[in-house]
Parts: C-alpha cells; structure tokens; sequence
C-alpha cells in the first residue's frame, strides 16, 4: 500500500499505529510538518490531504493509502516560493516560525474550503454555495491554528495578500 507525498510515491509503515505526522518526520525525514501539542488542538501539524487540510498527529499514516499529501515542502515549485509563503514573508506573519507550515497548509485548505461554500460558525447562510472572504472569516477559520508569539495580525494580513481576488 503506498500514498503519495508531495508528489513521490511512499510505501507505508509496517505498523499500522504510526501516526501520519510521525511517518512524516521519522520515515521520510520531512521536518517542515511539526509537532506541537500531538494531541490536535495547536494545529501545527497541519498538511494536505487531497487538498483538504487535516491534523496530521491525529491521522494514522494507513489511513492515507491512495492518498495525496502535501506538506509545506510539496508547495514551492522550480525553486520559488508558493505566493502564500512569499505573502508570510512580506506581511511578517511569523517570528519563531514553529507554527507556519501548518498556518500555510491551513490557509490553502480554508481557501478551498470557502470556494467549496463550506461554512464556518460565521456563515450565515448555509444554502451559498460560494463563502464571502473577510477578515473575520479568515480569522474564524484559522482559529485552530495557534501561533504561541502572536503574530495573528501578520498571518490573516499575508492570508488576505495571498488571496485578495477571492476578496473582492
């Protein structure tokens, strides 16, 4: 059984208890994705899975069998920076910069997440079929992601940067 990961095939573990976050940085030896809490509720972990972002220290790595994953290094392409990571960089939205990977593979899933109409708390009508972007949105949305140095502010400004023709 394989998976694939930021476009490579990888043949998964044989012990069916490792978690997808553990496969990540011990068997592939991808230390982009990080551990914070290993327990879901930081969101550091955070990758893409078929495009949809999930907490990769609560997924079992069998559980991605035909799966495509994408972490934060599966996002450059030629050499160059994805336009959201270029968009951290110029609105600092990072200090330490533990959390940002996760942030950056969160906010591509929420994008996509809102384009689908996928509502949030904040939806108020669930029969949309495309979510409005705004400010509160983002921030409502990417509340599962916990930047310890506070740098929130800079994080939705480079998410709205990324994303300002969804925006407008």
């Amino acid at each position: 059984m394989t998976m694939t990961v930021n476009g490579q095939a990888a043949s998964l573990p044989e012990d069916p208890r490792v978690s997808l976050l553990d496969f990540l940085r011990e068997h592939l030896h991808l230390s982009g994705t990080k551990k914070g809490c290993n327990q879901g509720a930081c969101g550091a972990c955070t990758v893409l899975a078929n495009g949809e972002r999930i907490l990769s220290c609560l997924t079992l790595a069998v559980q991605c069998s035909e799966r495509e994953i994408t972490t934060i290094e599966g996002l450059s392409s030629q050499g160059g920076l994805h336009p959201l990571q270029q968009a951290f960089i110029e609105h600092d939205g990072f200090q330490c910069g533990y959390c940002t990977p996760g942030q950056i593979c969160s906010a591509l899933g929420m994008a996509r997440e809102m384009r689908r109409g996928v509502p949030s708390q904040l939806t108020d009508d669930l029969s949309i079929e495309t979510v409005a972007f705004s400010r509160d949105e983002v921030r409502e949305r990417m509340s599962g992601n916990l930047c310890r140095c506070g740098a929130h502010n800079g994080i939705v400004d480079a998410i709205e940067d990324a994303f300002r023709e969804a925006a407008e």
